[in-house]
This record gives C-alpha cells, sequence and structure tokens, in this order.
C-alpha cells in the first residue's frame, strides 16, 4: 500500500490537519516514514566520527561521538513536510539543541547563514535566524527509537518550519557564513528557502 493509499485512517488524518491548519498547501498526510535521500547511506564509525565548525566563529569545534553525546539533550515534536509532497505529523525528536552548539562556537555578528554540511558530500544552506528557533535540533532519536541510518541516523539536523531537504542526514558540521550559499539541491534547483507554506520547491517558485 503507497503513502498516498486511501485508506480511511490516513484520509481521516489529512481532514483533521487541513481542519487544524496543519496541512501545507499541496501536500497530502502519511501515517508511514517514507525513506528519501540522494547517493548511498553512509557507515558510521563512532572511533572516528567527528562533528566541526568553521568560518564566522570565535571557537571553531571539532567535536568526537562522545563529546557531542555530553551537551544538553532536549525534545521537540513538530511536524515534518517533504518537497515530494508528504507530510507526516506529531514527530517526536530527542537530540541536541542547535543553540547548544551555537553557544559553544559563537558565532561573529556578521554571520547571517550556516552551510550545513554531511557525509556524502551533502549540503544545504539556512539561514541562521531560523536556525536559532527552539525547534531546531540534532536528532539522535525520532519517536522514542534511536534514529536508523536510513533515516539519517546517527544524527540528523531538523528544522520543522522548512521542507525535509533542509532537515540534512548524517550531519558532520556547520560553516558559518556572510551571506548565503547553494548547497546540493539549491545548485541542482531546489529554492533557496523552501517554506512548505509558500511552496517553495524550486527556484521558479
Amino acid at each position: 500500500m503507497g503513502i498516498f493509499s486511501n485508506n480511511s485512517e490516513r484520509k481521516l488524518l489529512e481532514a483533521r490537519m487541513k481542519e487544524e491548519g496543519r496541512l501545507p498547501p499541496g501536500q497530502v498526510a502519511t501515517l508511514k516514514w517514507p525513506v528519501l535521500h540522494y547517493a548511498d547511506v553512509p557507515e558510521f564509525d563512532s572511533a572516528t566520527w567527528d562533528f566541526c565548525t568553521s568560518g564566522l566563529v570565535d571557537a571553531p569545534l571539532r567535536l568526537t561521538w562522545d563529546e557531542f553525546l555530553k551537551l544538553p539533550r532536549t525534545e521537540v515534536t513538530a511536524d515534518f513536510h517533504c518537497v515530494t509532497r508528504w507530510s507526516r505529523f506529531d514527530n517526536r525528536w530527542e537530540g541536541i539543541p542547535f543553540q547548544a552548539v551555537c553557544n559553544l562556537t559563537r558565532p561573529k555578528p556578521e554571520a547571517t547563514h550556516v552551510l550545513v554540511h554531511a557525509s556524502e558530500g551533502y549540503a544545504t544552506n539556512i539561514p541562521l535566524r531560523d536556525l536559532l528557533e527552539g525547534s531546531v535540533l540534532f536528532a539522535l532519536k525520532h519517536d522514542g527509537e534511536p534514529l536508523t541510518p536510513e533515516h539519517g541516523g546517527p544524527l540528523r539536523l531538523v528544522v520543522p518550519k522548512l521542507y525535509g531537504w533542509k532537515s540534512a542526514k548524517w550531519v558532520r558540521g556547520l560553516e558559518f557564513l556572510p551571506h548565503d550559499r547553494l548547497g546540493f539541491w539549491e545548485q541542482n534547483g531546489y529554492h533557496m528557502y523552501g517554506d512548505p507554506w509558500k511552496e517553495q520547491r524550486y527556484d521558479t517558485d
């Protein structure tokens, strides 16, 4: 049964989300969690994994996996909207708040954007002001379970207000910039910002 199947449970959910004003235009509700990503799922080795910050920061970081896990934790419940037109509601995320990493690396005043770097050469661009919102975190768990490799484990960024491609899987670092810079999908025609409520899917939207 596909993610857009006309089963009664899904249709009831979709009707309720529309009524509550939580379903963006052009989206359909799904009860499943489809797996979509570019390239292969990278292998994780806790002994060699690191997380780095660079660019316009006062304190560049290089954290090991054990060091990263010692950072403060938070839990966020949020909806997730994929650019391929499905939405999954009330996802429970647990992980490290973006603000905790930001506090450690201390961006300079002229930093306005961040290029998020991930494994397999992936990157995506996000304004720093959006990353500082309380709902943004580096997720370790989803709905109470460790994040699986297919869904970005061991660590993915979650930015609920933007389309899902901005919530980069397999995150490895942050580059703080004085201006916006194209990431992977942005270089391939996707919108620079990606607001699901404005249907900003492609650079022509």
